[in-house]
């Protein structure tokens, strides 16, 4: 199962490797990535593959969640078909 994992806050270094290790040790696979910073902001949508994630997705979730919040962040993870459902036009 895919899922998008959307992250944004305020610049500064180790963003992508602290989010994308905390994803690494729930066996959760980066399969594209997109960042930009925009004055001063930072912003990322990621897909990743949660099919050998060792939790449920809610769990994961959660776990991301506190994880942005401990970084200063607001870290998202939703299903991609779920995701892409609320972003249609």
């Amino acid at each position: 199962m895919k899922a998008i994992v959307t992250v944004v806050g305020k610049d500064r270094v180790g963003i992508i490797a602290q989010v994308c290790t905390e994803l690494a040790s729930y066996q959760v696979n980066v399969l594209d990535i997109s960042q930009t910073v925009m004055q001063g902001y930072f912003t990322m949508m990621m897909a990743v593959d949660v099919s050998g994630c060792k939790v449920p997705l809610a769990q994961l979730c959660q776990v991301m969640d506190a994880k942005g919040q401990e970084m200063g962040l607001s870290i998202r993870v939703q299903r991609e078909d779920i995701f892409q459902a609320m972003h249609r036009v």
